[in-house]
C-alpha cells in the first residue's frame, strides 16, 4: 500500500475520497480486495468515521467500491464509471453536435406529426424571439436559437428526447457562441440562419414530417461543418 497519512483540514471528504481512490486506481487495492474498516481508515487519515463513510459512499457511486452485508467493503473496479453529464463535458463539441443532430432530425419529424395548438404557439413565439435577439449580443442570440430548437423537440412529445436535448444544450452553448464570434456569422447578417429556421418551423406547422426532417438536418449540418473547420 502506498503511504497514507493525516490529511489537511477541509474539504476533508474530497481529500479522503481522493486518497482512497488513489489506492484503487494505482493498484494498491486490486479488484476483489477488501479495504480496511472505517475505524482503521479514519485513524490513518486523521479524520472522523463519518468522513470516511462519505468518501466510501462516493466511490461506491462511481462504481469502484461495493459494500457487502456482514463482509465489508470491496473493490469492484479500478476505473470509475463516468456519468452521462461528465461524459458530455469531456467530449468534443463536434462529437456532441453529431449526436444532437441525429436526435433533432428525428424530433423534428415527430414534432410535425404530433404538434398541438400549444406547440404551434410556442414555436411561433420562439421564432419571433430569435428574430428579436438579432438586435442583441451573440450570447443572447445563441440562447434564443437553442430555445427555438428546444421548442421543436418538446413538440415531439417524447420526454426522453426532451431530456437528452436538455443535457446537450448547456454543453454546446459556449461552443456555439465561440463559433458565431470566430466566423463573424452575424456581422453582416444579425439574424443568421433565419430562413433555415423559418423553413423548419413552417414544416412542423404544416405537419410535413419529411420536410421538417430535411430542414433540421440541413440547418444543423451547416453548423456542424463550421464546427469541424475550427
Amino acid at each position: 500500500m502506498s503511504s497514507l497519512g493525516p490529511l489537511r483540514p477541509s474539504p476533508l471528504v474530497e481529500q479522503a475520497t481522493h486518497h482512497l481512490r488513489e489506492q484503487i486506481t494505482e493498484g494498491h487495492w486490486p479488484v476483489g480486495t477488501k479495504i480496511p474498516g472505517e475505524t482503521t481508515l479514519a485513524k490513518t487519515l486523521g479524520v472522523g468515521r463519518s468522513t470516511v463513510r462519505e468518501a466510501v459512499r462516493t466511490l461506491a457511486t462511481l462504481g469502484l467500491l461495493q459494500s457487502r452485508q456482514g463482509a465489508g467493503v470491496f473493490v469492484i473496479a479500478d476505473h470509475a464509471t463516468e456519468d452521462w453529464p461528465a461524459r458530455l463535458r469531456r467530449a468534443s463539441v463536434t462529437d456532441v453536435y453529431e449526436v444532437r443532430m441525429l436526435i433533432e432530425v428525428q424530433a423534428a419529424r415527430l414534432a410535425a406529426r404530433r404538434r398541438t395548438d400549444e406547440d404551434l404557439a410556442a414555436l411561433d413565439g420562439a421564432l419571433t424571439a430569435r428574430r428579436a435577439a438579432g438586435a442583441g449580443g451573440d450570447a443572447g442570440f445563441v440562447d434564443a436559437d437553442i430555445a427555438l430548437h428546444r421548442a421543436v423537440v418538446v413538440a415531439a412529445h417524447n420526454p426522453v428526447l426532451t431530456d437528452l436535448f436538455g443535457e446537450f444544450a448547456p454543453v454546446l452553448r459556449q461552443g456555439l457562441i465561440d463559433l458565431v464570434e470566430l466566423f463573424g456569422l452575424r456581422r453582416d447578417d444579425p439574424d443568421h440562419g433565419d430562413a433555415a429556421h423559418d423553413a423548419l418551423v413552417r414544416a412542423v406547422v404544416a405537419g410535413d414530417a419529411d420536410s421538417a426532417g430535411r430542414a433540421a438536418q440541413a440547418e444543423l449540418e451547416s453548423t456542424l461543418a463550421r464546427l469541424r473547420a475550427v
